[in-house]
């Protein structure tokens, strides 16, 4: 746990590849995954939030990543969405790795939180939610306006689980017909190895960018909405989904 070695390393990630709207960083970047954050005071999530305000306005674009925070007396593995006016939307994870004791030491969170910025609409979704795909479910509006384009991920996925990685994001940007971004972690700690694997996916399934396995580095993609529009009014797989056989 480093949270400024840590921080210094997505600063410079961001900085060699100006120019984005959008900066994706894995769970809990600042410290790598806390189990037991009560016995781990100071690790710095005020600062880290401060950082992300700062980056976001210095690079006019918005940084999203998830972290271990405290409120109320309870943790939260907490994502941020920050944008460059200074808004911030965050999204607390709701399907907690128990299987990784997780689920012993946060709290869930009970709600779907999707932001708006410079036209895309964002899901906001961290790792273990990648399995679940009732969960992250695409549908539309009363108006019939579908609700999301691009689902983020903040990942902290083991090579153990390396098959599940490889497959899920496809899976959810096919069924959703949307685009779908993962930025996984690297390293090893005492719980395992992390190979990264990072990736950019086309609503077709196609990868649009990877990261290069056991290495740090930094992906980029395009996400083009007049094809996703495109691509949704040519084949409306969305519109035929029958909600009363589910619920």
């Amino acid at each position: 746990m480093n949270p400024h070695e840590n921080i210094r390393k997505a600063n410079e990630a961001i900085d060699r590849t100006p120019g984005s709207d959008l900066y994706l960083l894995p769970e809990m970047f600042n410290t790598g995954f806390l189990t037991h954050p009560r016995q781990q005071k100071g690790h710095h999530d005020a600062a880290t939030l401060e950082w992300m305000l700062n980056k976001a306005r210095e690079t006019d674009a918005a940084i999203c990543g998830s972290m271990a925070v405290e409120d109320n007396g309870k943790y939260y593995n907490r994502m941020y969405f920050v944008e460059p006016s200074g808004r911030i939307t965050h999204y607390d994870k709701s399907h907690l790795y128990k299987y990784g004791g997780e689920g012993e030491q946060y709290s869930a969170g009970e709600d779907r939180v999707i932001v708006n910025f410079r036209g895309v609409n964002i899901l906001l979704e961290i790792c273990y939610d990648l399995q679940f795909p009732m969960w992250c479910r695409n549908n539309s509006d009363a108006d019939g306006n579908i609700l999301y384009d691009l689902i983020v991920y903040s990942a902290n996925y083991p090579v153990a689980r390396h098959q599940a990685f490889e497959t899920l994001p496809i899976a959810r940007a096919i069924e959703n017909q949307c685009y779908v971004a993962v930025a996984n972690r690297i390293g090893t700690d005492q719980w395992g190895n992390y190979y990264g694997g990072s990736r950019i996916i086309h609503p077709y399934g196609d990868i649009i960018a990877q990261g290069v396995d056991n290495t740090e580095c930094e992906i980029t993609g395009t996400i083009n909405m007049s094809s996703l529009h495109h691509y949704r009014e040519k084949y409306p797989v969305l519109q035929d989904i029958i909600w009363n056989k589910f619920f």
